[in-house]
């Protein structure tokens, strides 16, 4: 049942990324695809109907991790406090970003909120980013279970790292790339006119920087944990995961160069979900890896609740997920097709 609960959650947390992910992605080539306010306007219509719900993953996952992995819920949520904070405040300001800008028609108030709203988003990539790159490395838990971290020490991983080192780094940078790519093929998808023009000019460049960078990380990663590449040996099934992460990285190309515009979108959703589903998987049984001792690490067995609660929980859970993907798909679904130019972007 632990190993139901421990995919529940990577699950739920994957699928937060794929989905908020364009959204940050759009964030972050807001400024670079659009040129007017029209064309802004344009570009936040686009994702102005399902953003808010794309967020609300994240806390969901948040929810279940508590629910079914209390240990690591307090583990983590005190160790990556200042983190957490960062992401919460961009989180905000985001928002406040989105449905600001148009209750004043200054251009100077749209230009700040228009700002505000590109620089949290591709912080929050970052942040985001480096926090996968956390838990790949591992962090300082100690036999109580807890841990603490500053934002950096010397940037080098090591038994006592800071939140951000050189690997963490580079997790991150390769995240804002892959989701700045993945947010001009959805732009690519919903727009037309210039916003489409430039959105797959940028598409372009980003995923053509992705390709290095992946094979960056890829190789950091196995220096870095090379458990994570032996565990996916050892696991013939995660092998999946790993194939859908590259025909999506080879669909980008094929079908972006073919003009798919769904299709191409859709690849870059199956590269980031076989790339996640990959790293969970090769992490596997572990939540939160021990820089100090191996036997301090948090895993699904001695961080889980009692059986009965999870067996009970995955019942409420069955329920609530279905309802919640039912909505999603009726969402996507009413607010399908181009976005016309100078929509309406707040409001939802």
């Amino acid at each position: 049942m632990e190993t139901v609960w421990f995919a529940i959650v990577s699950v739920m947390l994957t699928v937060y990324v794929v989905l908020d992910g364009f959204d940050f992605g759009v964030g972050i080539l807001h400024r670079f695809v659009a040129r007017t306010d029209e064309e802004r306007s344009t570009v936040l219509a686009a994702i102005g109907p399902v953003w808010d719900g794309n967020e609300v993953w994240l806390v969901a996952a948040a929810g279940v991790l508590f629910m079914g992995f209390p240990r690591v819920y307090s583990a983590a949520f005190s160790g990556f406090y200042m983190a957490l904070m960062i992401v919460l405040w961009l989180l905000i300001l985001r928002g406040i970003a989105i449905e600001s800008r148009s209750h004043q028609a200054n251009p100077l108030w749209r230009e700040f909120w228009d700002t505000t709203f590109a620089l949290s988003s591709a912080l929050l990539a970052v942040v985001l980013g480096t926090a996968l790159g956390n838990v790949v490395r591992g962090v300082p838990l100690d036999a109580s279970g807890f841990f603490t971290m500053p934002l950096f020490t010397d940037f080098r991983p090591g038994v006592q790292p800071g939140i951000f080192d050189w690997y963490t780094m580079l997790v991150g940078v390769f995240t804002l790339c892959v989701l700045a790519g993945h947010g001009a093929l959805y732009l690519v998808w919903k727009t037309t006119g210039p916003v489409q023009a430039r959105s797959a000019a940028w598409a372009r460049k980003i995923w053509l920087a992705v390709l290095p960078l992946w094979v960056l990380v890829t190789l950091a990663t196995a220096w870095i944990q090379p458990v994570i590449y032996t565990n996916l040996l050892a696991r013939p099934w995660s092998l999946v995961f790993v194939l859908l992460m590259l025909g999506g990285l080879c669909g980008v190309f094929r079908f972006f160069n073919r003009g798919s515009e769904l299709t191409a979108f859709l690849s870059s959703s199956s590269f980031l979900l076989g790339l996640l589903a990959a790293t969970m998987a090769g992490n596997y049984p572990v939540w939160l890896r021990s820089t100090l001792d191996p036997a301090h690490s948090l895993t699904a067995a001695n961080s889980a609740v009692q059986s009965y609660a999870l067996q009970v929980g995955l019942v409420w859970w069955s329920i609530g997920i279905a309802l919640a993907g039912g909505y999603f798909v009726y969402l996507f679904h009413s607010v399908r097709g181009k976005v016309g130019s100078g929509a309406e972007e707040h409001g939802y």
